[in-house]
Formats: structure tokens, sequence, C-alpha cells
């Protein structure tokens, strides 16, 4: 059984990963709008991705025999200056959520509940590949600047990413 403390970190994680899709949906939407369908693309595997985060902390809870407990997200932003400004966003956000993921090992440590620590691990090691992933793209789009040609190649290379084809 997990502890109160664990359970409404855990729960608030589940929210954190939610509100993670739902950002990431709302970039979909900004870039089929930048008509950049492999932008777009990216986005919605990523949303695709945290929900099968949220869901494996979601299982985790539930084998646990406790009770998550959904609360409210706020509505995301839906619009950016450029497509750097959104990468940025995404990579401001994947950084908060490893800040989040830290507080939850570290109250999992202080509790010292090592099956939840155990589980945790997972997501410490996903989100250094979260953020690396998000910092590539940025860089790349840093160094793309205003060159179209740049950008069509990036977004046709984004283009082919496949849910699944990285880690979930």
């Amino acid at each position: 059984m997990l502890k109160d403390a664990i359970l409404d970190k855990l729960n608030e994680q589940i929210k954190h990963e939610a509100y993670s899709a739902y950002i990431y949906y709302a970039m979909v939407g900004y870039f089929e709008t930048q008509n950049l369908k492999g932008f777009a693309n990216w986005m919605l595997i990523q949303a695709q991705e945290e929900i099968t985060h949220m869901h494996r902390i979601f299982s985790y809870v539930n084998d646990r025999g406790a009770a998550v407990e959904l609360e409210g997200m706020d509505k995301p932003q839906g619009t950016w200056d450029s497509p750097v400004d959104a990468i940025k966003a995404a990579l401001e956000h994947e950084r908060f959520i490893s800040e989040k993921i830290n507080e939850c090992v570290s109250l999992a440590v202080a509790e010292n509940d090592h099956p939840t620590n155990t589980m945790l691990q997972w997501f410490v090691a996903e989100q250094v590949e979260e953020e690396a992933t998000a910092d590539e793209l940025l860089q790349k789009l840093i160094m793309i600047g205003d060159n179209a040609s740049g950008l069509f190649l990036l977004d046709s290379e984004l283009s082919k990413r496949r849910f699944g084809s990285e880690s979930e």
C-alpha cells in the first residue's frame, strides 16, 4: 500500500504527464496552422508518449492497491511566435517535468518506498532522453535560422517519426 504522501505525489505526477500531452497536442495544432506537418507529427508522437507515461504511473498506483484521483488542468498555450519559440517551450516543459520526477524520487527515498523509487528510475532515464531530444531539435532550428530550405528539410525529417520507434 502506498503512503498518503507518495499517493498524492504520484497523482500530481499523473496530472503533469497528462498536461504534457495536452501541451503537445496544442503544439500539434500550432504546427498544423504553420503548414509544418513534420513538426506536427513529431509533437503528436510526443503527446502519445506522454499518455503512455501517464498510464504507466496510473497502473503502478492501481497495482499498489491505491486509487488514482485525477486533478483538473489549465488550458495550455496555443500559439507561439515561431517554431523556435514552440520548441523552446517544449524543452522548458521537459525540464519542468524532470524537476517533478526528481521530487517524486526524493519523496520515495525519504519515505523508504523502494518499489516506487525503482518504478521512478525509468522516468529519470526517460527525462534525460526527452530533454536531449528537445534540445537537439532546438539547436537544429537555431542553426537553420531563417533558411526556408533548411526548415523544409527538417520538417521532412520529423515527418518520418513513428510512435513506438523511440522509447516510450
